[in-house]
Parts: structure tokens; sequence; C-alpha cells
């Protein structure tokens, strides 16, 4: 063979060897790049999974607050309506107490006046003659104040901030008129007059009332003083029983509507 004939196996065979050296890195690019696509599509996956737990998370958090929002959202409605029936009651009752107050001082301001009229009138004697000149005062007995009147005078001292006048009346009206209607209001109103200054003498007055006239009108109040007296040392118990006992024995009254607010508020 000629030079020229070996030259070009040669050369033949040196472009084959570097076709097959090509081929063999490609096919290991390739590999790598299919790797890699596969690594990156695990870690998207990964991610993936991560991010819907977070999502759903998140959901359950919000689920949650909403639910907090929408029960707060419902208490205090319920709180509000709460307050607004018992303003509207103490309306009412505080418009009939002015309204009976303002009749009753007319009575007593016209029964003072006849009293004034009507009460101790002098009378004059002269001697004889020659006798000296006998001059003397002879005064009738003192008119006593009716049990109303003097209900409302001792009242009006209690809204003045005058407890112990009030007090004194009160008590004068359970001695002199013991069988009178008022008395249970007497009794009741020493008991409120004490109930700022000495709780411990406030509930013993609104203990008698419970006792001597459980049917009053006032008894039901009396009864919810003494549960809020209890809220006032901290005996959470003793109030309890005494708001139960107020729905219990007078569900009819405004004072069974509060004591069910303060059960709702010490929890039953």
């Amino acid at each position: 063979m000629s030079s020229t004939c070996w030259r070009s196996l040669a050369l033949a065979a040196v472009a084959g060897v570097a076709a097959c050296a090509s081929s063999s890195d490609v096919q290991r690019v390739q590999n790598q790049v299919a790797s890699l696509r596969a690594e990156t599509a695990r870690q998207d996956s990964i991610r993936g999974a991560r991010l819907s737990e977070i999502i759903r998370l998140q959901q359950r958090i919000m689920d949650s607050l909403g639910l907090a929002v929408r029960s707060l959202r419902g208490d205090t409605r319920q709180d509000l309506y709460n307050i607004q029936q018992q303003l509207v009651q103490l309306q009412e009752l505080t418009g009939q107490s002015q309204q009976r107050l303002t009749e009753l001082r007319t009575q007593l301001e016209a029964r003072g006046a006849e009293i004034g009229a009507t009460g101790t009138t002098p009378s004059e004697g002269t001697g004889g003659p020659g006798g000296t000149a006998d001059t003397g005062r002879t005064a009738g007995p003192a008119p006593t104040a009716s049990a109303d009147q003097m209900y409302e005078a001792s009242i009006a001292q209690l809204r003045r901030g005058s407890t112990s006048t009030a007090r004194i009346g009160f008590r004068r009206l359970v001695q002199t008129y013991p069988t009178s209607e008022r008395v249970p209001d007497a009794v009741y109103f020493i008991g409120q007059s004490f109930a700022a200054e000495n709780p411990d003498s406030a509930a013993a007055y609104y203990r008698q009332v419970l006792d001597r006239y459980p049917k009053s009108p006032r008894a039901a109040a009396a009864l919810y003083n003494l549960g809020l007296l209890a809220e006032r040392r901290k005996d959470t118990a003793a109030a309890r029983d005494a708001y139960q006992r107020v729905i219990r024995q007078y569900p009819q009254s405004n004072e069974a509507a509060l004591a069910r607010d303060r059960l709702k508020t010490l929890g039953r």
C-alpha cells in the first residue's frame, strides 16, 4: 500500500474513535439531565405537599377565628340586650316611683297644712273681780302622722342621703303601726340605709323581711340584695344560692330577671 492509503485508513480510525467518544459523552449528559429532572420533580412534589399542608392549617385557623368572632359577637349582642332590658325596667320603675312620690308629696303637704291649721290653740282665762289675771295655754294631744306619711317622709330623707334620719322615721313607723302594710317596706329600707356602711346590719334586716313578710313585694328584692352582699364579700356559693332562690320563689318578679343575669355572670 502507498503512504496515501495508510494515511486514509488512519484518519478513518481516528474519526471512528472520536465518534464513539462523542456518543458516550452525550449519553452521559442525557442521563445526568434526566436524573436532575427527576430530582427536581421530587423536590417540587415535596414542596407542593408542604404548601398544601400549610394552606390547610391556615384554613383551619381562619375557620376557628371566624367561629370565635361569631361567638363573641353573639355574646356581646346578648349582653347588650340584657343591659337594655334592665335599663327599660329601671326606667319603668323610676317613672312609677316618681309619679307615686309626687302624688304622696302633694298629699303630705296638704296633710301638713291641715295639721298646722288644727294643731295647738291657746285659750285665755281671767280671774274674778279683784283677782289676778290668769293666762294659761292648754294644748291638745300632738297629732300623729299616718303610716303613709311617715313612710314617705323617711323615703325622702333616704333619697337625700340622710340615712340616720330616714332610719329613725322607718323605725318609728314600725313601732307606731306594727300591723300596717307599710311595715315590710320600712324594714326593707332600714336594711337599705345600712347597705353601704354596715353590710352585716343590712343583711339582718333583709332576712327579717324574708322571715316575717315572705309574701311582701319587698321579699324578692331583699333576697336579691342578700345575693349582692354575698358577691361583695366574695362568697360566690351564697350569692348563687340567693339568686337561685329568687328565681324559684319569686319567678314573676323583676328581681328574678336580674338574678338570672347575675347567675350568667357567675357562670351558674
